[in-house]
């Protein structure tokens, strides 16, 4: 995926979120950023990773919200209006474990068969590293806290604090290994 692909990916997140979500705007800024850190170990996946980052929640803008499951939502928008490349509109549909949140709100099927995981570990465990370690504000945090405010965002007992708790051994794993393939690269 090319430089041009992921200047598209920033233009097409900041035209759906900057105006109706600023901080969800900041938060993609955020992620992306964590995504640039990652082109050591990505090679020429890095742009694609980067793309991904960017665009993970754009599903949130309230005119693309169709199901109210932004994974879903984002992945059509991005397919059906932009024919986007696929292994980007599969990354952004399952992002940080989405498969569970969509089994909670009875979209799993949908979501599996339209949007199937990619096979590619690395990819897939690295838009969990970079959204599990940046706050909503953008800011760099530990995946724990970041699991920690999301529970207390949403609340314990909401569908989100259910999905995230049930997520939180896979997402934990997926950070450690992105960070073990950090540490593992020189700088």
């Amino acid at each position: 995926m090319s430089e041009a692909m992921a200047k598209w990916a920033c233009a097409v997140a900041e035209a759906e979120l900057c105006g109706p979500l600023p901080r969800r705007w900041a938060h993609s800024q955020g992620v992306a950023q964590r995504a640039v850190g990652m082109a050591r170990i990505l090679g020429d996946d890095a742009q694609l990773l980067s793309s991904a980052a960017v665009l993970h929640d754009v599903g949130y803008a309230p005119r693309l919200a169709a199901t109210g499951f932004h994974p879903l939502d984002g992945a059509r928008f991005l397919r059906d209006i932009h024919a986007a490349d696929e292994r980007l509109v599969r990354l952004v549909a399952n992002h940080s474990m989405a498969l569970l949140e969509a089994e909670e709100r009875g979209l799993r099927d949908v979501l599996e068969a339209k949007f199937p995981l990619l096979d590619d570990q690395l990819l897939v465990d690295g838009l969990i590293y970079c959204d599990m370690t940046t706050t909503p504000d953008g800011e760099v945090t530990s995946a724990k806290a970041r699991l920690a405010e999301i529970v207390v965002r949403y609340g314990t007992d909401s569908l989100v604090g259910r999905f995230i708790r049930q997520a939180k051994p896979d997402i934990l794993e997926a950070v450690g290994r992105v960070e073990t393939a950090l540490a593992a690269q020189p700088r």
